[in-house]
């Protein structure tokens, strides 16, 4: 069962990627940290779950906003 705190942690989670990436919608913001989080609905230990929500969609989010290359190999 999710508890109050934890969805108060999510809500903060959401609010400090929104901060983070400027550049990026809040609505995906949203959506890419509620994705995650219900990845996390059947774990039985929940004291990290925000804490991996977060790193989870921060790594999306990541992926998502680096420029194309074009082309160029890094």
């Amino acid at each position: 069962m999710i508890g109050d705190d934890e969805l108060l942690q999510v809500e903060q989670v959401i609010e400090r990627l929104m901060t983070r990436y400027p550049s990026v919608s809040p609505v995906d913001i949203e959506h890419a940290v509620r994705t995650v989080h219900k990845r996390f609905a059947d774990c039985r230990i929940r004291d990290f779950v925000p804490l991996l929500v977060e790193k989870a969609a921060r790594r999306d989010l990541a992926d998502s906003t680096l420029p194309a290359a074009d082309g160029v190999v890094l």
